[in-house]
This record gives structure tokens, C-alpha cells and sequence, in this order.
């Protein structure tokens, strides 16, 4: 069965009568104190606005134009450097594989030529860009090879650490140009930055091997001991674990 309320109910005594008038002001104070709140908020805002909607604006302008910005210039931008990287790659492959143009073939790749974009105007033309990142890297590298290791290493040192597997390469690389310098310690530090910097099956067992061998160099046994037991241990499949026994037996002899 349904219930409801009885409309017109009397209170029964004065006492009560009395009680219910004061609980009703009470509530009539309350909604009182309410609709002064409201109406002041209320005046705030109509006060303020202009002021409110220029906020509004702002962020809504600010959020459209990075939108805009990244749709129209940063994606264009970013594809066109990564159309421009196809001329200076291809000298550097052919570089890596050829022995007697090697070094004509690195330049290529670095300067350009015909109108075409070098990795150093990829650098300076597509600055911010994902290949522009890459071409530092590669010109380091190219540096490297052209055995200019003063600029290699400063290129090389300008690579992002976004790009986890880059950078170690990058990384590896001022080791392996600070190791022709004839500074082993410092070579020694890079590679352990190297193989810290991004585990994986191909950096990380590649500069422990390097960095064995370097610690062996400054005769630093143990440490190097260490290094060529990790590769043995954790990376048994690798290249560089094919031979890691005779390094281990190197750094155990007194």
C-alpha cells in the first residue's frame, strides 16, 4: 500500500507549536545565508567577466595553436627531414662498405652536394626534429671514421637520450674516440655509461666487452673481470660471449 503525507496537521501543544516556528526560521536563515552567498558569487562573476573569458580564451587559443602548430609545421617539418635524410644515408652505407672512396663517401654524407642536404644542414635546417637527432649522430659517427675525434665526440655528446638505443651508440662512440685519443680512462667511462644507459642484447654486451678491455689497458683486472663475466652470465647468446672465456682467464691471471 501506498503512503503519504496528511496536509494540514496542527501541533498539539504550545510547546510544540513554539519548537516548530523556531526550526522553520532557523531554515529560513539558512536559505537566507545561501542566496546572499549565491548572489554574491554571482556578482563576482558578473564583475569579472571579461576577465573570466579572456582566461578561457587564452587557454583555448594557446591549445588550438599548438595543435595547429604541430599538425601544420612540426609534422611537415618532421617529414621533410626525414626525406632529406635518404641522400647523406646512402653515402654513409656506401661508405661503411667500401674501402678505397671511404673517406670521399663520409664527406658526401656530412656536406651534400648536387643541392642536396649533408647531415650538417639536416642538423641546422631540421633542428628539433627526430632526424635531426639521427644526422647528429650519424656525423658523429662519420667524424669517427674520418678519425677527427674532437669532432666526433662533440657531436656525439649533442645526441638525445630519448632515443634509448641512439644514445648509447652515441655513448659508445665518444668512448671508442676518447680510446684513440690515448684516453683510456676516459674511454673507460663512457663505455660504463654506454652499457648503463639502455639495457638490451646489442649495446649492453658490446661496450662490457669494450670496457673490459679498457679496464685490462689500466690494469684494473678485477674490474674488467666483472665486465666479461656479465657477458658471460647475462648475454650468453651474443657475439661478443664466444670468446669471453679467454678475456676471463685474461683478468684472473696475476
Amino acid at each position: 500500500m501506498a503512503t503519504y503525507k496528511k496536509r494540514g496537521y496542527k501541533p498539539k501543544n504550545k510547546e510544540e507549536e513554539r519548537a516548530r516556528t523556531e526550526q522553520g526560521s532557523t531554515t529560513a536563515e539558512v536559505f537566507s545565508t545561501l542566496d546572499e552567498s549565491a548572489s554574491r558569487s554571482e556578482q563576482w562573476v558578473a564583475r569579472n567577466q571579461n576577465y573570466i573569458l579572456g582566461v578561457i580564451g587564452v587557454i583555448a587559443v594557446a591549445v588550438l595553436g599548438y595543435l595547429g602548430y604541430y599538425q601544420f609545421v612540426q609534422e611537415p617539418k618532421n617529414a621533410s627531414a626525414a626525406n632529406e635524410m635518404l641522400y647523406p644515408n646512402q653515402y654513409f652505407n656506401e661508405a661503411l662498405q667500401s674501402t678505397a672512396e671511404k673517406d670521399s663517401l663520409f664527406l658526401l654524407a656530412l656536406n651534400g652536394a648536387e643541392g642536396k642536404y649533408g647531415y650538417l644542414d639536416i642538423i641546422e635546417e631540421y633542428s628539433g626534429t627526430p632526424s635531426a637527432n639521427i644526422a647528429t649522430y650519424a656525423a658523429g659517427m662519420a667524424y669517427k671514421e674520418l678519425k677527427q675525434y674532437d669532432k666526433a665526440i662533440e657531436y656525439l655528446e649533442k645526441v638525445s637520450a630519448d632515443e634509448e638505443i641512439t644514445a648509447s651508440l652515441a655513448l659508445g662512440g665518444i668512448g671508442d674516440s676518447f680510446l684513440q685519443l690515448g684516453q683510456t680512462e676516459d674511454a673507460l667511462a663512457y663505455y660504463v655509461k654506454a652499457f648503463s644507459h639502455d639495457e638490451n642484447e646489442l649495446t649492453t654486451p658490446r661496450y662490457l666487452y669494450k670496457a673490459g678491455i679498457a679496464a685490462l689497458e689500466l690494469g684494473t683486472k678485477e674490474k674488467a673481470l666483472g665486465y666479461f663475466q656479465r657477458i658471460k652470465d647475462e648475454f650468453p647468446n651474443s657475439d661478443e660471449a664466444r670468446t669471453i672465456d679467454v678475456f676471463i682467464g685474461m683478468a684472473q691471471t696475476q
